[in-house]
């Protein structure tokens, strides 16, 4: 992700824990400044930008991933401030270092209130720069730890259904803008409430817990997206793939987990469904109606005896959409 994108909705940049995990970019018409900063950062092995005044920051943060902008407040064109203010409602989560020479020309409450994260006067010693810049990273270490504790599923580590909500919503608008058709899965364990029954929740979670691996090894790592939409269904996001690509990751999904010898006799039923940016109808309809096809084509896998793949019949205005080629054989398909 890159720092002026933000569209996974929540990844922060560079949430590593140490200085050497971070993007830097730092910003002075000052070019003595410039290389002092430059000279000490590079020695403690940080990745560094550089920008001579605001608005050439701003074409830098369009083009590439920064954390941590450390600022001069007075410069030409565009100034510390104004940039900061500008960075934060773009790349809210870009934490800002401001640094000046003139102490009365703001004071430290107008530099916090315009949302930079701290404030550094020059002629500062090395070691406070640096001192300050560690602060900033363990409290983007602990704000992303946060962030991830309120969106992912305690039992399996995939997201939770909180945070597909905002996910799905983000997914359709950029299928709509791109032009591309968005795949949907439902998934769910059949003969899950039976194993339940038999042999105790603790063996159920395990085998909750294995499909979540076996989800997230099937999917393509960075493009599509898993979560645990509620007790022993879970739901994937299947951007950017035609009818064929999407059909082959549902099948390798239930292949790969009826070759598990842990699933204790569960199986997979998988509805597939598709929206099509061609048929928008408003984003919250748009989005109840992928996922109630979805639903409806995983109980018709049910039905059929489950340990299959099921596509909506609404799959094919994506097919037709997409003018893609005549998919293969899949167990359970329209």
């Amino acid at each position: 992700m890159s720092g002026g994108r933000g569209e996974k909705g929540l990844e922060m940049p560079l949430a590593g824990d140490t200085l050497e995990d971070q993007k830097i970019l730092i910003v002075d018409d000052d070019k003595a400044i410039i290389f002092l900063l430059k000279e000490f950062l590079e020695g403690l092995n940080v990745e560094l930008h550089m920008a001579a005044d605001g608005v050439e920051a701003l074409s830098v943060l369009e083009k590439n991933e920064v954390s941590i902008v450390i600022t001069d407040l007075l410069m030409p064109r565009l100034g510390g401030m104004e940039l900061t203010k500008r960075i934060k409602e773009t790349w809210p989560d870009i934490d800002v270092l401001v640094m000046t020479g003139y102490g009365k020309e703001f004071s430290y409450t107008d530099v916090i209130r315009a949302g930079a994260s701290d404030f550094i006067q020059k002629p500062f010693h090395l070691n406070e720069l640096e001192a300050k810049l560690n602060r900033i990273v363990r409290e983007r270490a602990m704000r992303h730890q946060l962030k991830m504790l309120s969106v992912k599923d305690p039992l399996t580590a995939l997201y939770n259904r909180r945070f597909f909500e905002q996910r799905i919503e983000e997914e359709i608008e950029r299928a709509c803008r791109q032009r591309y058709p968005l795949y949907f899965f439902m998934v769910d364990l059949d003969n899950f409430k039976e194993l339940n029954d038999t042999l105790g929740h603790q063996r159920g979670d395990e085998v909750l817990k294995l499909l979540a691996r076996i989800l997230t090894a099937s999917t393509r790592r960075f493009v599509d997206t898993v979560f645990r939409y509620g007790g022993d269904e879970f739901v994937v996001i299947v951007p950017q793939a035609n009818y064929q690509q999407a059909l082959n990751i549902a099948e390798r999904i239930r292949s790969n987990y009826f070759a598990s010898d842990e699933r204790q006799g569960t199986t997979l039923s998988i509805g597939v469904a598709c929206f099509s940016c061609y048929e928008c109808d408003g984003i919250r309809r748009d989005i109840h109606k992928l996922i109630r096809n979805a639903d409806d084509a995983m109980y018709e896998a049910k039905k059929l005896g489950g340990n299959r793949v099921f596509a909506h019949p609404s799959v094919e205005s994506c097919r037709v959409s997409g003018a893609e080629e005549e998919p293969h054989s899949v167990k359970g398909t329209c």
